[in-house]
């Protein structure tokens, strides 16, 4: 196994678009060197981070999301459910644990959560910290009072995705705006929250599209401590149902250029696993992801069986990552 290389100590946060276009652009050999050469600075090349999602509360969401099989508008077969108990997610989070996963994230389908729930959300996360386990949630749009409550329960990470550019978002949400995202990131920082924050590909976007996604995840004020790269889960339903799939070695390439903007960030290989070969996830490994998510679901769409996993992880030599206490977290 090889140690990670000096570690790059001034992430960039002024990437222009033209130099994230011209990136997409090299060969192909040409950006998985120096996707892997900027991977091996920073991380331990055969090491995975692992983590397990949990809808603590499915459906019902008063979102528009077009990709999103949780809209309450959307007829996909995905019924409204109450928020879950503690105990019961606590009992998922020890399953997790067991699976060999590091870090446990609950996913809640609100736009914004009430400050009632969140009495309830902040016992799910001091719980899974007491079992060792990373904790990351993902609720909707945060106020700056909210980010703090769940800062001092113990949260680890908060995710909050920007979906995809700022040019194409109004095309796929009409519910709120792009910058209600980045005010959630703000108030997510100023709690001292780590961020999760990514987009998906494969929604109908143009190449230039999956440019402005990376550019701005690149150019926010601290590059986002894990960046989920999904691939659109099509779900009958759905307006994102129809969308043209996108070519395996494109969605390789968003992950080798997150990998090389964001160097220091942890790049996960997250939905749209179920339908990707073990070549193509295995090339996203070379490429810098170094992430996934354990089981069978996550929130509502299909993801790889615990046992293919660890299967496709003996045969290309990659163990997991351990985890880390809140106060190492970068």
């Amino acid at each position: 196994m090889n140690a990670p290389l000096a570690a790059d100590t001034t992430p960039r946060n002024d990437w222009t678009r033209e130099e994230i276009a011209a990136l997409f652009a090299l060969p192909f050999p040409e950006l998985m060197f120096r996707a892997m050469t900027v991977h091996r600075r920073n991380f331990v090349s055969t090491e995975v981070q692992i983590s397990t999602l949990l809808s603590i509360k499915t459906g019902g969401c008063p979102e528009d999301c077009a990709y999103c099989p949780q809209a309450a508008q959307y007829d996909t077969g995905v019924k409204a459910e109450k928020l879950m108990d503690v105990q019961a997610v606590l009992a998922d989070a020890a399953k997790a644990k067991a699976a060999g996963a590091s870090r446990f994230c609950m996913g809640a389908a609100w736009r914004s959560p009430k400050d009632k729930d969140l009495d309830a959300v902040c016992a799910m996360i001091e719980g899974v910290k007491a079992m060792g386990l990373e904790s990351c949630v993902t609720l909707g749009m945060l106020t700056g009072p909210q980010a703090n409550r769940l800062k001092d329960a113990g949260l680890d990470y908060y995710n909050h995705n920007l979906d995809t550019s700022p040019e194409y978002y109004p095309h796929i949400i009409s519910t709120r705006i792009f910058t209600d995202r980045l005010e959630t990131l703000e108030n997510v920082r100023q709690a001292g929250l780590s961020v999760c924050c990514g987009g998906i590909v494969g929604m109908g976007e143009s190449a230039q599209d999956r440019t402005g996604m990376i550019h701005a995840l690149a150019t926010l004020p601290s590059h986002p401590q894990s960046v989920p790269i999904n691939a659109l889960v099509q779900v009958e339903g759905t307006p994102a149902a129809r969308a043209t799939p996108l070519d395996p070695i494109d969605f390789v390439r968003t992950i080798a250029v997150a990998r090389i903007t964001m160097p220091a960030s942890v790049v996960r290989l997250s939905a749209g696993r179920e339908s990707m070969s073990a070549e193509t996830q295995a090339l996203s490994f070379l490429a810098g992801a170094n992430s996934i998510f354990y089981g069978e679901k996550l929130l509502t769409t299909p993801n790889p069986q615990t046992d293919a996993d660890k299967a496709l992880f003996a045969r290309l030599g990659l163990t997991s990552m351990p985890a880390k206490s809140a106060s190492t977290n970068p």
